[in-house]
Order: structure tokens, then sequence, then C-alpha cells
């Protein structure tokens, strides 16, 4: 391995490094208390190298929102294997949510906070948020394929992915947000999977 090669590798893994204290370190303490100070002493590296690797803490955020859509994707490409288009939206839903139960920190910086968007934009990219549309297409696919096997009604498959996930975040967002504090917390979680299983059955009737 030459000089330049093995100087890239080792890039590589220091960026690996930083993300993953950085990560563990906004799911254990919040987006607040994250800084580029405490990574560097988790890492063992300066301060310096840090601000090397990540301009800022934006960026960093942007980096670790990048592989929680990594983390989401994979959980939608698990159940690729149903054929029928319906059922493989309402599993999609299933993944989604059981995402926003197992990855609450991670779901906020998908979907809510500002930090990583403004580092996306920052970056003046033709399409800043690659990782995003990725998982967004993921859904349209299934839709699109539905509307060619005559199982849904033709529409603007878009549009109709754009409702679909719109519902699917207003209830993350209804739970995540406290707005659901009316009900007792395993209430609460129970509301929402009902919620998901009457649009489930919207999808497999109606759409």
């Amino acid at each position: 391995m030459g000089t330049a090669e093995r100087k890239q590798r080792e890039k590589l893994e220091r960026h690996q490094v930083i993300l993953d204290a950085a990560q563990r370190l906004f799911v254990e303490q919040g987006v607040e208390k994250l800084n580029m100070r405490d990574i560097a002493q988790a890492v063992e590296f300066s301060v310096g190298t840090i601000y090397l690797c990540f301009k800022d803490k934006n960026e960093l955020l942007f980096a670790i929102q990048n592989r929680a859509f990594t983390r989401l994707a994979e959980q939608f490409k698990s159940v690729n294997t149903i054929l029928h288009p319906a059922d493989r939206l309402i599993a999609i839903n299933q993944q989604y949510l059981a995402f926003v139960f197992e990855h609450p920190e991670l779901y906020e910086l998908l979907f809510i906070m500002e930090g990583p968007m403004e580092a996306a934009e920052a970056r003046g990219d033709a399409n800043p948020w690659t990782s995003g549309h990725g998982a967004f297409h993921q859904v349209q696919t299934v839709v699109q394929a539905g509307m060619e096997a005559g199982v849904f009604r033709q529409r603007d498959a878009e549009s109709v992915t754009l409702m679909l996930w719109a519902q699917m975040h207003g209830l993350a967002a209804l739970y995540l947000k406290k707005r659901l504090v009316f009900f007792t917390e395993p209430r609460r979680q129970a509301l929402l999977q009902e919620a998901m299983n009457i649009f489930n059955q919207f999808i497999s009737q109606s759409l």
C-alpha cells in the first residue's frame, strides 16, 4: 500500500472513530450537551483533529444522520421479500414505527432537528440530502410497483408516498414531542400501533 492510500485509509478510520464516539454521546447526553471537546476527549484526539474532520457541530450531526438513514433503510429492505405491494407497505410502516420506539434520539435527528439540514444546505450540492431521498425513494418504489400491478389506483406515486410518509411522521412526532402525555405511557405506544393499523387498513382497501 502506497503512502497516499495509507493516509486515506487512516483518514477514513479517524472519521469512523469520531462518528462512533459522537453518536454514542449524542444518544446518551442529547444534542445540547454534545460538543467537540467532549468528543475529542472520548477518542483521545485533539480538538483540532476533530475540526479537521468536521468543520462544525452541524456537519457532524449531518454525518450521524446519514448513518441513521442507512439503519432505517436496512429496516425497510428487510421486508423486500414480501411480494404483495400493500402488504409490503404495511410492513414498512411497522418498521418505521419500530425505529421510532427503538431509536427515538436518532429519529429526532432524522426528521425534527434543524442542525443537520442546515449543514446539508451549506454543502451547496444539487441534491444535498441523498440519504433522506434514498429512504423516501424506497417507499415510492413500492407505491409505484403497486400501481403498475393494478393493486393501487393510478396516481402520482411521489404524491402518494409523501402522504404515506406524512402519516407515519405525524404519529411519530406526536409521540416524541410529548403531545400524547394525557395518555399513560403504555397506552401511548398502543394508540400509535392502533392508529397505524387503521391506516394500514386504508392502504390495503382504498389506496
